[in-house]
């Protein structure tokens, strides 16, 4: 029995995972040059940045029980900053529990927001690595799949470069975009109307700093500008006070969320942020992160249109979708929505 996983972020990772716990001859096609999807990390010199997610929930119950199975749960790591401040253009302003999130046009119940964040110690790009190091050589980079047709009661994918790949069953873990085009030459009819979930783009800029640069206090986690602020940057991250561990001893990490600009990210991040926070010199490094369709928004009725097309899969050979564009958005929707397709695609399989 062979399965093939259609792509390498954290949902077809975890989907992978779940697969291979079951027994499952699992095959990974990935069209990027590395696994992980949006989550990056990159570590130098005791510094972590994000280029991504930055953690999850603390009240989500997905993540820690995959790091337990994973053997990384004694990583995870809790928010050690708490709280949100609103730069004015002139000062800082406190914000009530939640409302930052709410400024980000971020959804999610204030009392979630309440209990806080969780990460693991080396970034977020460990659950991806420990999720991708024992599938080892069966995920396949770079291969993309470029159509999906029936064969019998089983699954034939076209992959680029001309090769062809059989599997008896498919977890189609795309951005949903991408998904929906597979999904419509193969027949399923509505899966054209999945693709109307809006990608925005991230662009995010990481700065690294010594203390001493810093002249203002750093109070909480960061700071958002309400959306009519002049400037580029509507929220800002204190990387190294929200998770511990992100930055050498006497040295700061920030993270700029930036709308699009004109000319270099960092540099125009750097003079914006030189103001807010009384910076001194230059940062000690910097790294950009841009993806140009970043985060997945969902048009109204799209759990429903969700619910048919997963209907309408049925009736075909075993092939169960996931991922951001479907279930949710976060890491921990991500594992959860990644997980439940190859428990579908088991059942169906198993014939129970």
């Amino acid at each position: 029995m062979t399965i093939a996983v259609i792509g390498a972020g954290v949902a077809g990772l975890a989907a992978a995972w779940e697969l291979t716990r079951a027994g499952a001859d699992v095959t990974v096609l990935e069209s990027e040059r590395r696994p992980g999807g949006v989550v990056v990390t990159e570590r130098q010199g005791g510094f972590v940045a994000e280029g991504g997610p930055d953690g999850w929930l603390d009240a989500e119950p997905h993540i820690p029980p995959l790091a337990q199975e994973l053997g990384i749960a004694g990583h995870i790591v809790r928010q050690a900053a708490r709280g949100s401040l609103l730069w004015t253009g002139s000062t800082f302003e406190r914000l009530e529990e939640g409302r930052a999130a709410a400024l980000l046009g971020i959804e999610a119940r204030l009392e979630d927001v309440k209990a806080g964040f969780a990460s693991f110690a080396g970034g977020m790009g460990e659950l991806t690595d420990a999720l991708a190091a024992p599938l080892g050589g069966r995920i396949k980079m770079p291969l993309g799949v470029t159509g999906i047709a029936q064969a019998g009661g089983t699954w034939r994918l076209a992959v680029t470069g001309g090769m062809v790949v059989d599997a008896d069953a498919v977890v189609l873990a795309l951005p949903v975009y991408s998904a929906a085009r597979l999904l419509e030459a193969a027949g399923v009819s509505g899966a054209r109307d999945l693709a109307e979930v809006a990608y925005f783009p991230s662009l995010t800029v990481s700065l690294a700093y010594q203390e001493s640069q810093i002249g203002r206090g750093l109070e909480g986690t960061g700071y958002v500008t309400p959306p009519e602020a002049d400037g580029v940057i509507r929220a800002v991250t204190f990387a190294s006070h929200k998770f511990p561990g992100r930055a050498p001893a006497g040295h700061v990490l920030l993270r700029a969320f930036l709308a699009p600009v004109e000319g270099e990210p960092a540099i125009v991040a750097h003079q914006e942020l030189r103001g807010v926070l009384a910076l001194s010199g230059e940062p000690l490094w910097t790294r950009t992160f841009f993806w140009s369709r970043g985060i997945p928004r969902y048009p109204r009725g799209h759990a429903a249109r969700v619910a048919e097309v997963r209907q309408r899969l049925e009736r075909l050979p075993p092939l169960a979708i996931a991922g951001a564009g479907v279930d949710g958005t976060g890491v921990s929707a991500c594992v959860k929505s990644g997980r439940e397709a190859a428990q579908v695609v088991l059942r169906r399989t198993s014939g129970s």
